[in-house]
């Protein structure tokens, strides 16, 4: 059952006393769980919502290395963030892609296109040459080349190079927390922490389980905040003060029907001067961001949110008929925490970074991660790391890497395996890259655990929902593996189902009723009941983790 795992995790949570404990299971929480179990910490990790249940299931989807911080002068900023995307790109060429931006500059905009395209040049250099090099574009040529792009208000283009996630940001944030479970962390999901205090040397975490309103304590040697945009309120509970803040940026983005049939970026910038861009998710187009200042992490999508991205979207492309609401597909609705320093806000709120910041109370055994964005994962969970040992953790040199896909060696058997059963055969006709390249990049070493289960039965290669692009045979495994909880776990996060279909599809798919009976068993038609009565708003506020 799918409950299995978790509960195991549970009784392990309360039996026994770690090294550290991780609050929050996002994308700076999984990678410090990764990082510290991958060298033979005990540690553990408690997450209030879903494994990127808030932020690190709400953005672009983009591993990119800022190019839009030269405008600021941060190149120290910029020259980090390419060598951690070169790193990702390096460490998960399954996952990690290299895609093409194709900008288009608008007449009259602050910079000329040359000008603009000098500074992809640099920022190719600062990323060592890892990708293709970037290329000025003319009017006439962006018009030819991408004719869904209006250029009647159009100077000149440029295209350059940086990464996308080929999945989505949740499913690469649980690959840390299945890389932490597998190294022998204890991680569990709808467990929020109620209350902490420092007795005789250790934290003391009460914990609740959300599912059943069980609660325990969770004893550890150090503790870990990494709530993301809750982190400063937690802090405030445990008497904890750090030397920089959050503040709130909202984004939202919205998916529509593919806009065009090239797999590039198409980016602009939009109305309030902020980058926009057209990113492709398979048979859709995810169009945004907002960047709207907010007091609270707590948020939803605005008709006003809505208006202004279809406003951008009408205005830079020829859209025949325009899109409007009833073209929105789905949405995707977050804050971007903001690490600031000091009591004030910001001067510039535009400028602001992604900079993460790590605060660190060697007296208490607490470390706090402000800020951050997905593309300096790696570097937020080797920093956490340096900070623990010099606490006194016990952190022991590691045996190998702690991040990446399994060797090279390991996927060419895999891939032999597959081809000798003529797996990709099997492939249905919707589906967008083969079943041998697919398996591969969301299961890694488990992939053989699926080609082992279809030869024993050739029917579990099907689709259970159509277009939704997940075997019967994928449902399983994640039914053992990925402490689902609720449908909309999997749906949402640990696939993008619910990106790239209509909730009326999803509802009428007789597939979603057989995906139920497979990750809850007995419990299937209640939780079948649960999903389908929530409210039909196509987000919903997400809620505080951990």
């Amino acid at each position: 059952m799918a409950t299995t795992l978790r509960q195991t995790n549970l009784t392990k949570l309360a039996g026994q006393e770690f090294d550290v404990l991780i609050i929050g299971g996002g994308i700076n929480g999984a990678v410090s769980a990764a990082a510290l179990a991958g060298r033979g910490v005990k540690v553990a990790l408690i997450e209030r919502d879903d494994f990127a249940g808030g932020v690190s299931s709400q953005s672009s989807n983009l591993a990119w290395g800022g190019i839009k911080y030269l405008e600021n002068y941060e190149f120290l900023l910029v020259n980090k963030l390419c060598r951690s995307r070169n790193e990702l790109m390096r460490a998960y060429p399954s996952t990690v892609k290299e895609i093409r931006f194709f900008t288009t500059i608008q007449k009259g905009f602050r910079w000329p296109p040359f000008f603009i395209f000098l500074g992809s040049v640099l920022y190719w250099i600062m990323g060592r040459f890892k990708t293709r090099p970037p290329r000025y574009i003319s009017a006439r040529q962006l018009e030819a080349t991408e004719p869904v792009i209006n250029t009647t208000n159009v100077a000149g283009g440029l295209e350059y190079s940086d990464c996308y996630l080929y999945d989505n940001d949740a499913r690469f944030t649980f690959g840390f927390i299945r890389k932490a479970l597998d190294y022998g962390c204890v991680a569990a999901n709808y467990v929020a922490a109620t209350a902490m205090h420092r007795e005789n040397g250790r934290w003391l975490v009460q914990a609740r389980d959300a599912t059943t309103g069980d609660t325990f304590t969770v004893a550890a040697k150090a503790l870990v905040n990494a709530a993301g945009p809750w982190l400063d309120a937690l802090n405030r509970d445990t008497g904890i003060t750090t030397a920089h803040h959050h503040l709130f940026s909202k984004g939202i983005h919205l998916i529509v029907d593919r806009v065009t049939d090239n797999k590039r970026v198409l980016t602009f910038f939009a109305s309030d001067g902020r980058l926009f861009f057209l990113i492709p998710m398979g048979p859709r187009t995810c169009v945004g961001t907002t960047d709207t200042q907010v007091e609270s992490p707590e948020v939803g999508v605005t008709d006003e949110d809505r208006d202004f991205v279809l406003h951008n979207i009408n205005t830079l492309l020829d859209m025949t008929p325009p899109l409007t609401r009833d073209s929105i597909i789905a949405e995707r609705c977050g804050v971007r925490p903001l690490a600031v320093r000091g009591e004030g806000g910001a001067a510039d709120w535009v400028q602001l970074s992604r900079k993460h910041a790590i605060e660190v109370d060697r007296e208490r055994r607490h470390l706090s991660i402000l800020g951050g964005k997905l593309t300096d994962c790696l570097n937020v969970g080797n920093e956490v790391v340096t900070e623990l040992a010099k606490m006194g953790i016990s952190v022991p040199e590691p045996d190998a890497c702690w991040y990446g896909e399994p060797p090279a060696e390991l996927r060419e058997e895999y891939l032999r395996q597959a081809r000798l059963m003529k797996l990709d055969d099997l492939t249905d006709p919707s589906s967008s890259e083969p079943l041998s390249e697919r398996f591969w990049r969301r299961y890694g070493q488990s992939a053989f655990h699926l080609l082992e289960r279809i030869r024993e039965d050739r029917s579990c290669a099907r689709l259970l929902i159509a277009r939704a692009e997940y075997t019967r045979c994928e449902m399983e495994l994640t039914a053992q593996r990925e402490m689902v909880v609720t449908l909309e776990d999997f749906m949402r996060r640990r696939s993008k189902i619910e990106l790239v279909l209509r909730p009326e599809e999803i509802a009428a798919a007789p597939g979603l009723r057989r995906a139920a009976e497979i990750l809850f068993g007995e419990r299937a038609e209640e939780k079948l009941a649960e999903y389908l009565a929530r409210p039909i708003d196509l987000v919903a506020a997400p809620q505080p983790p951990g």
